[in-house]
């Protein structure tokens, strides 16, 4: 009998690239993860690794064996989650990763509808980018997540993730305005093709190889121009700061401009952001994780909320964009 402990090993290469990168993503030696690879191989019966430069990489039958292992590992972790809803229903930790707009915005109402609802159940939050999320969710480091994709930017499912429809979003172009108070923003409406403008003016973006990033430079693209990036900046009310102050122009979703400075002018973009709901695959029926998705959607503004079936699992889409993206 293979052992389950040693295929989500060899899931793991398969996933990032080297036995260094497996062994540091699950605070295990390289040489203990070689030891347990070979086993494996002994156990199999047949090459699973061949040498590759100073690296390894899998065999046809190596590459088999993980297609099994995400169906055997998917299943699981359905079996656990029918156990835990036999045991006791939403109760103790509930590890949770989401990025800051989703933290500010939509996570502290649904703590409240869960502690309200399921008072025995843990929750522990960790705000992170979502790039991080699909090796924190495979590593055990988080039981669900909040991720994001965008238009115009391609995203590759995840392996052996899974996700839930939350909520969808406008983009805004912020610009600075004449000033007054926030509530007097103007907010209007148009193409991408309003962005070529401003193809020249200083742009205040997210750091490199953030998905936010890469959906603003392809918008620019798509406009027919490279932008400048003068300032990198993640969190959005700094940067509509920035935009109020005169330093520049930016993107931003809808629940980043909830409540914009004087002197940003918001123009609503053909663009859309949509918000999900990630975790391993066969985990969305865990009673912890179920209840935490039924708050969160609980938590949306109705005006946002993204239509789906209840319980409906589509793959998670990578937090990077496709490296075939134009």
């Amino acid at each position: 009998m293979l052992d389950v402990r040693r295929l989500r090993l060899l899931r793991e290469l398969a996933l990032r690239g080297t036995i260094a990168a497996v062994a540091e993503a699950l605070a295990f030696t390289p040489s203990a993860v070689s030891q347990q690879l070979g086993t494996l191989e002994r156990e199999a019966g047949v090459a699973l690794l061949e040498r590759s430069g100073r690296g390894v990489r899998l065999t046809p039958a190596g590459r088999n064996l993980v297609r099994h292992a995400e169906a055997v590992l998917e299943r699981l972790e359905q079996a656990e989650a029918e156990l835990a809803e036999a045991r006791h229903g939403p109760a103790g930790p509930l590890r949770i990763g989401a990025f800051p707009t989703a933290t500010r915005a939509l996570v502290p109402e649904a703590l409240v509808l869960l502690a309200a609802r399921f008072p025995a159940l843990e929750p522990m939050v960790s705000e992170m980018d979502p790039a991080g999320v699909a090796h924190a969710l495979r590593a055990g480091d988080l039981d669900v997540a909040l991720v994001h994709d965008y238009d115009l930017v391609p995203a590759p499912p995840e392996p052996g993730l899974a996700a839930v429809p939350l909520c969808e979003e406008a983009m805004y172009l912020a610009c600075p305005g004449d000033g007054g108070d926030a509530d007097d923003a103007a907010v209007g409406s148009g193409g991408l093709e309003l962005l070529a403008p401003h193809r020249s003016v200083p742009w205040i973006m997210a750091a490199p190889d953030t998905l936010c990033r890469a959906a603003t430079e392809q918008m620019c693209r798509a406009a027919g121009f490279v932008p400048r990036v003068r300032h990198q900046v993640d969190e959005f009310a700094t940067v509509l700061a920035f935009v109020a102050a005169g330093h520049g122009i930016a993107v931003v979703p809808q629940l980043g401009a909830a409540d914009p400075p004087a002197g940003v002018r918001l123009t609503a973009l053909p663009v859309r952001r949509r918000t999900r709901v990630a975790f391993r695959g066969g985990a969305g029926a865990h009673p912890a994780v179920a209840a935490l998705t039924r708050a969160l959607r609980d938590a949306v503004p109705e005006s946002l909320r993204m239509i789906s079936s209840p319980g409906a699992e589509v793959p998670m889409p990578s937090p990077l964009p496709s490296p075939s993206a134009p």
